[in-house]
């Protein structure tokens, strides 16, 4: 990791967006354009870059908690509580491209969204995608998060929902917690006792995607339980 010496005569980070924009700047301008001020002891360019230095990778900041963030020399419990907002924004912005307008056709391409969403869940979460004819969403729900003493939501929670939605498929998606997404014997049974539920109602059950990382395990592309 690198740190821009600052240079009295060089742009301002808020003039170098505006003149050469957004994605012309390095991080180490992003953040100090975020956290607007330094300290007594550094400016604003130099409290950034010894921030990057102290995480080492921009990907970690998606599991650091508030008293992470304040154990950072110069991040004050004001900062950590916006840096906290603006890295869940993220998520929630990389999670809204699962737009209601767009068909879902692909497992690959919902799983990789899935990951995204519950990459760094440490429990288990059930959620259902309500789909209409044309495979467009209709509502993504959670049903369920798990605990030790349940770990499975009943069918008839799921259907409940897809007969409120007059939805004509569902998908079911569960996170494995470990990263390991192979099926247990419990989502094996889940899965049968989804489909022949579906059946019964005439609800197409198109998939039950395990989400792990990097890997996801698709029922539909597995086995003959989603046919």
């Amino acid at each position: 990791m690198y740190a821009i010496k600052w240079e009295s005569n060089a742009f301002l980070p808020r003039e170098r967006l505006a003149s050469a924009g957004v994605e012309a700047l390095s991080n180490q301008e992003l953040l100090a354009i975020l956290l607007r001020t330094g300290t007594r002891q550094k400016n604003v360019f130099e409290l950034a870059g010894e921030f990057l230095e102290t995480i080492g990778d921009l990907s970690h900041l998606r599991q650091m908690s508030l008293q992470e963030f304040q154990a950072i020399d110069g991040i004050g419990p004001v900062r950590a509580t916006e840096l906290m907002a603006l890295v869940e924004l993220a998520r929630r912005i990389h999670g809204a491209e699962l737009s209601k307008s767009e068909r879902i056709l692909s497992s690959d391409r919902l799983a990789q969204r899935m990951q995204v969403e519950l990459r760094d869940q440490k429990q288990e979460h059930v959620i259902a995608l309500y789909l209409d004819t044309q495979n467009r969403l209709i509502e993504k729900r959670t049903i369920f998060i798990g605990s030790v003493r349940r770990s499975v939501a009943e069918p008839r929670e799921i259907l409940y929902f897809a007969c409120k939605n007059m939805a004509t498929s569902l998908i079911i998606v569960h996170n494995h917690p470990s990263g390991d997404p192979t099926p247990s014997e419990m989502d094996q049974q889940f899965t049968k006792r989804m489909q022949a539920s579906c059946q019964q109602l005439g609800i197409v059950f198109l998939d039950h995607l395990v989400i792990g990382y990097p890997d996801y395990y698709s029922f539909r592309e597995q086995t003959d339980l989603c046919d």
